[in-house]
């Protein structure tokens, strides 16, 4: 019965494409026979062999023809799975010659993902393409066993990222002669992939150098994925151009600040620890005679590359970072995590790599808190993902969009981008509106028109958040804290004698330099924290809804979201679950996937699922923004703008503070100063304070 089948999928193949050539007819219906149970929907098929099926049809069919047909084939495999092992009888469009048929499976069974078809090099299908097609497939293949895995107790198998690229002969002759002295990046025509999901297509990546650009697109499209693909050179990079890529803080132990950084440079180090053990070796009278020769060329070696001047070099990069002359010879173990991302910043501008791919937040805290003017002084080129408007509109000089599995690059800063990016979409939108007219009107002369068929202007969807009402009147103080002293140490106290407070219609905003004491006073208010001295009060009804900068840590990330939110809320049904998720825009089969396979911003929708299932009636929420895009984070600060109750929240958006907040507390030597001007009144008084510190 499955010959039969395979072989009315085959017939159709012959009718429908006539030009199939038989290597790619033997390919392709080898994926029928072979692998049709791994197609669980019309999709999964058309994935698998709808590119290059449209690639022999040489434009004499479009998408929707390939998938009409696609889905033909897949009613039939689909009606001989339901039928496996009953007697039924299909009829065919036409007589077939079985025979004939099952001749070229026997020579397609292993022409599955693993064992590569041999390429013709007459073929009309483009190799690369049916590359593509055995890795997708493959990616299925694996993903189905991991299902089968995790349902049998074995351990997760998270999915990978993957990369192609279509190679280039001119620049191949370049790398290969070392004539490309070029510091420019030019990546063509590549694929980016993330276990079975394409992420990039057919993408083109230039990066001038010494410009800045700002990578944005909606979570989970693949923004970190590239960067890494492009940092490990899994996208093919010129050999003498340098990457670093700055995504971790720096290890806190007992290493001072400014050697931390110096240590970037690991010649320096090399040729100073041998100079000292040689030095050592003389002095010692335990030489051999030959050091001094040594001494002489490390000498050289040290003042070639100007050794003596790294220290002033580093200090003043740290002093830019807002490193004081005293916090620079403080242990990196002594840094909150934000200081130690703005070690690695450091570390990085020390370094001066000719590519450098930057974590948005690493950037974004410096600038913001008024230090950020090293970024003009820097020459190399900066690749940084970002989701802050204000941010890149003060330090893109490009910004590069990620959407509909493409890159799209426009010169200018974000509001640049914004205003082309729509021109673009409007001119779009009026050309398919002109064509569907012009269709519509003289359709008999259509078939006689070269003119492409044009799609559907592609636009993202709204994100939508709403934050359930846990709404009832209750008397103030609601949350205080009275005469609070706090301290880790008993030498080094974070709060002296601190007094806030809070009720249900609190809109606060906490905002101070890093290791300033936000995070610690949010907890201290939830109750986390007891006071060293002083009075924490909290209203018998208050439900405190917390989202944590680090929330990823809350997070169970072998099972899916579906499965996290059943096991921490049980008794709901999965439709409830599910609907929980989907008002954070976590739907479909994103919300069956297991949450380490999740991009960052997709994360953070689910610990916003987790946090607001229970209905609080106030929240405090710590750096909420850090993962998201921009269009999400729109759609939260509205959702906090219709929300019935209080909220607390530390944040460095600037754009996302004045959407949401009406009060301002600065924390800072030892306590916490409200503001009454809000955040105009705030950023006076920083820039104030950087004239006088000489950052100005």
């Amino acid at each position: 019965m499955a010959a039969a089948m395979a072989a009315s999928c085959a017939e159709i193949l012959r009718r429908e494409f006539p030009e199939l050539d038989g290597e790619m007819f033997e390919y392709v219906t080898g994926i029928l026979h072979n692998s049709s149970a791994d197609f669980e929907s019309v999709d999964d098929l058309f994935e698998a062999v709808g590119e290059l099926l449209q690639d022999v049809s040489r434009d004499s069919k479009d998408d929707e023809d390939i998938r009409a047909i696609c889905q033909l084939m897949y009613n039939t495999l689909h009606l001989d799975n339901e039928n496996s092992g009953r007697d039924t009888q299909v009829l065919l469009d036409a007589p077939i010659q079985i025979s004939k048929i099952t001749d070229s499976y026997d020579s397609g069974l292993d022409l599955i993902p693993g064992l590569l078809l041999k390429r013709n090099q007459n073929s009309v299908v483009n190799t690369k393409k049916l590359e593509k097609a055995e890795a997708r497939l493959k990616a299925k293949q694996n993903k189905k066993q991991e299902r089968d895995s995790s349902k049998s107790g074995s351990p997760l198998v998270l999915e990978e990222a993957s990369a192609s690229q279509a190679a280039s002969k001119k620049e191949t002759r370049l790398e290969t002669s070392g004539k490309n002295k070029s510091y420019d990046v030019r990546i063509e025509n590549f694929d980016v992939s993330f276990g079975e999901r394409v992420l990039l297509t057919g993408a083109d990546l230039n990066l001038a150098y010494g410009r800045r650009y700002g990578l944005v697109g909606r979570n989970g499209l693949g923004k970190t994925t590239l960067l890494k693909m492009i940092a490990s050179r899994s996208l093919r990079i010129p050999s003498h151009i340098s990457i670093l890529h700055v995504e971790q803080e720096v290890a806190g132990d007992d290493t001072p600040a400014l050697q931390s950084v110096l240590e970037c440079d690991t010649t320096r180090e090399s040729l100073l620890k041998e100079e000292k053990e040689l030095t050592a070796q003389v002095n010692s009278g335990r030489g051999e005679g030959t050091e001094g020769t040594r001494l002489s060329e490390i000498y050289a070696a040290l003042e070639e590359i100007e050794a003596d001047k790294a220290p002033a070099r580093a200090s003043v990069i740290l002093a830019g970072l807002g490193f004081s002359a005293k916090m620079q010879q403080q242990t990196t173990k002594e840094f909150s995590g934000g200081w130690r991302m703005r070690l690695a910043l450091a570390r990085a501008l020390f370094a001066r790599p000719d590519l450098l791919l930057l974590d948005g937040k690493s950037f974004l805290e410096t600038w913001e808190e008024g230090k950020g003017a090293v970024h003009k002084t820097w020459q190399s080129t900066i690749l940084v993902v970002s989701h802050d408007r204000n941010f890149l509109n003060a330090v893109a000089t490009d910004i590069i969009h990620l959407h509909s599995q493409r890159l799209d690059s426009y010169r200018g800063d974000f509001e640049n981008f914004v205003k082309i990016k729509e021109e673009r979409l409007k001119n779009q939108q009026r050309e398919y509106e002109a064509q569907q007219q012009y269709r519509e009107h003289i359709q008999v002369r259509l078939d006689s028109v070269p003119k492409p068929r044009l799609k559907p202007v592609d636009k993202d969807s709204e994100v939508i958040m709403k934050f359930p009402d846990g709404f009832e009147k209750f008397s103030p103080p609601i949350l205080q804290l009275d005469e609070v002293d706090f301290y880790y140490e008993p030498d080094h106290y974070i709060f002296r004698s601190l007094s806030v407070s809070a009720d249900l219609d609190s809109r606060i905003c906490v905002v101070g330099e890093n290791g300033a004491g936000k995070s610690t006073m949010l907890k201290i208010l939830m109750g986390d924290l007891a006071p060293v001295q002083g009075i924490r009060h909290a209203h018998r009804n208050l439900k405190i809804g917390y989202f944590s900068q680090h929330h990823v840590d809350q997070l169970d990330l072998e099972i899916s979201a579906t499965e996290l939110l059943a096991k921490k809320f049980p008794g709901k049904t999965e439709e409830e679950y599910r609907h929980q998720l989907g008002c954070y825009g976590v739907s479909g089969e994103l919300a069956v996937r297991p949450v380490a396979s999740l991009s960052g911003g997709q994360k953070s929708r689910v610990a916003f699922a987790q946090m607001t299932m229970p209905c609080p009636n106030f929240y405090i929420l710590d750096e909420p923004t850090n993962h998201l895009d921009m269009e999400t984070i729109e759609a939260l600060a509205k959702a906090l703008n219709n929300f019935r109750g209080g909220l607390i929240l530390v944040s460095h958006d600037e754009r996302f503070i004045r959407l949401v907040c009406q009060e301002l507390w600065v924390c800072g030597d030892g306590t916490v100063k409200r503001i009454d001007g809000g955040f105009d009144e705030y950023r006076d008084i920083l820039q104030e304070q950087f004239r006088k510190e000489g950052f100005l």
